[in-house]
């Protein structure tokens, strides 16, 4: 096992993938960029280093820089965690260069995984299902381009073949739409990716998004870890998380796992992996993609599976085969992830700039919080505006509801405007509650742009005072007013003690 590994990333993944190298007694070391000298996961790490600069692409994107520190302190492996260079083959491979192990799969596999075109193809002569689509050059013209999408059948999807988040992608309802959309999803696909290439593919009305958790090693083993569902999305961007997924009985769960170990298997995958697919409201479903990497919401597993998806990386990029085998693993519960953002639902969901003047998160049996703030945090400019991710698990879906529901209403913070209000307006939805999603649930439910988080008055005053001792600064006459007339701990309700 490695003695020590850096994480080259920042926030709440970069303390969770401390805390199981601690527990392992393997030495975690960080790396920081200007802006985050003071962030919480500089101060989890065993050993952490200054990554001179501000922006992603000055730091946290600087591959070059990491690999450098991790040869001058001794390294033995690089934990890319998820976003930032955590799916970049030049990065893996140079780590492979520097003889550091890098924890995730092989270069070969991120580059053809990360080509949409190729993985489609390669998972078609697999026999893992796909979305109908045509996948030839652009250069054919657009009459020909009209003829292949109406052998589709309309409404079509453009999607850029390199990239991923929603960009370079348009749907497409009728021939006319064709030429404009095109053009402009590969204008996108260009600025984004720095590759314009697109491809068609059947649109799928009202479709499911249902992932499933894989993992291989080098001895030629591979399994799946379950699903999870994440259909609830705002601009093609996951907030909610659930697994088990409400719609699939335990006979599509079966079809679904086999067909993700299958795709793993077809491309000798090793490591932590998501198979991404598509579920049609009929049952069938489709091959989307592959996240070379660890997903954001990877907690909703390890609470149904008791596994620690972390610990079973290290473990393959060692060397060692699988700690599971896939009759060991079973689904116990249901968990539920909402991503915690500072942003501002009123305004359509821009993010919100600030210090976390009060920042207090909800504790109880089977809630667990990965966060990357603490009371006192900035939120700046510079990175995505993600505070924290809440996960709750309880036997059956409707007590998982219930006390995430319960979470969100005692999640304290303020200084900045959250989305929890929101979230807990899309959990409380009568069809949310009824199992009946899909990628276009916000889109055609009417659900606030004002559900965010806002304490009552009294509360406000509390944390006004509490800045003022610790800060020195002077009480505002909004504050100073309410004040002489209230017992803020009188009327806080549940933002009492906060």
């Amino acid at each position: 096992m490695f003695n020590k590994v850096l994480i080259a990333n920042r926030g709440e993944i970069a303390v969770r993938i401390a805390a199981t190298l601690q527990e392992m007694g393997i030495i975690a070391v960080g790396v920081h960029s200007d802006p985050d000298r003071r962030a919480v996961h500089f101060r989890a790490m065993d050993e952490a280093y200054s990554l001179p600069g501000n922006t992603s692409a000055e730091t946290y994107l600087r591959g070059d820089k990491i690999i450098d520190l991790a040869r001058s302190h001794g390294v033995d492996a690089i934990h890319p965690g998820y976003g930032f260079l955590s799916e970049n083959e030049d990065f893996a491979q140079a780590c492979q260069d520097a003889g550091i192990t890098f924890i995730g799969p092989s270069p070969r596999v991120i580059r053809d995984m990360g080509d949409k075109i190729i993985a489609k193809e390669t998972f078609a002569k697999a026999g893992v299902p796909v979305v109908p689509g045509w996948a030839g050059s652009t250069d054919i013209g657009i009459a020909a381009l009209k003829q292949e999408a109406s052998k589709i059948g309309y409404p079509v999807l453009i999607k850029a073949a390199a990239g991923g988040g929603g960009k370079g992608m348009r749907i497409v309802n009728a021939e006319g739409e064709l030429a404009a959309a095109l053009e402009a999803a590969q204008r996108e696909a260009g600025s984004a990716f720095g590759d314009s290439r697109v491809f068609m593919e059947k649109y799928i009305t009202r479709p499911r998004h249902v992932e499933i958790q894989i993992f291989g090693d080098a001895h030629g083993n591979a399994v799946h870890l379950f699903e999870r569902e994440c259909s609830i999305q705002r601009r093609h961007q996951k907030i909610i998380e659930e697994s088990p997924s409400p719609a699939l009985s335990p006979e599509l769960r079966q079809k679904m796992g086999s067909a993700a170990v299958m795709a793993a298997k077809a491309i000798g995958y090793t490591n932590a992996g998501t198979v991404e697919f598509i579920l049609d409201p009929n049952g069938s479903f489709y091959f989307l993609e592959v996240n070379t990497r660890l997903q954001v919401e990877h907690p909703v597993t390890e609470m149904v599976t008791h596994r620690d998806l972390v610990r079973a990386q290290l473990a393959v990029a060692a060397g060692q085969k699988l700690p599971f085998t896939q009759e060991e693993l079973r689904q116990d519960g249901h968990a539920i992830e909402c991503r915690i953002y500072a942003e501002d639902p009123g305004r359509g969901f821009l993010p919100s700039i600030g210090t976390l003047a009060r920042y207090v998160e909800p504790r109880g049996p089977g809630i667990r919080i990965d966060s990357g703030v603490r009371q006192g945090s900035e939120v700046t400019v510079y990175y995505d505006p993600m505070l924290a991710k809440l996960v709750c698990w309880a036997r059956t879906r409707d007590e998982a509801i219930e006390k995430t529901l319960w979470a969100l209403d005692r999640y304290a913070i303020m200084g900045v405007t959250t989305n929890t209000g929101f979230l807990r307006d899309v959990i409380d939805h009568a069809e949310f509650r009824r199992g009946n999603l899909h990628t276009h649930f916000l889109g055609e439910h009417s659900i606030g742009g004002n559900g965010s988080a806002q304490p009552p008055e009294a509360a406000v005053i509390a944390a006004a005072l509490h800045v003022r001792q610790v800060g020195g600064g002077r009480q505002s006459a909004r504050a100073a007013d309410i004040a002489s007339s209230t017992d803020p701990w009188e009327t806080a309700g549940a933002w009492r003690g906060v």
